[in-house]
């Protein structure tokens, strides 16, 4: 999924195995989408703030409260496309 959208809550890490920084945003249509990515593959986003707009490109799970979307980096073993999310002028994956 490639997507827009402007960052509505900042939440924990998720410490349990791989450690993810998740984050919710809005795109568009008003849907909330929870982004989960891995910061033991890709680095961390620097510096994101509520209102912050963010470009992503990466697996869409959906859920009843809008969905998920993880894979928002390069696939150490190439079985998924590589993903990305970019902030400011920067490309994080």
């Amino acid at each position: 999924m490639h997507g827009k959208g402007k960052v509505t809550h900042l939440l924990p890490d998720d410490t349990k195995g791989s450690r993810h920084q998740r984050f919710i945003i809005h795109v568009r249509d008003g849907t909330s989408l929870l982004i989960v990515h891995n910061i033991d593959i890709a680095p961390r986003i620097e510096n994101l703030a509520v209102t912050d707009s963010v470009e992503f490109y990466g697996e869409y799970i959906w859920n009843p409260k809008g969905g998920l979307v993880h894979w928002t980096h390069k696939d150490p073993q190439a079985r998924h496309p590589h993903g990305w999310i970019i902030h400011g002028e920067k490309k994080y994956w």
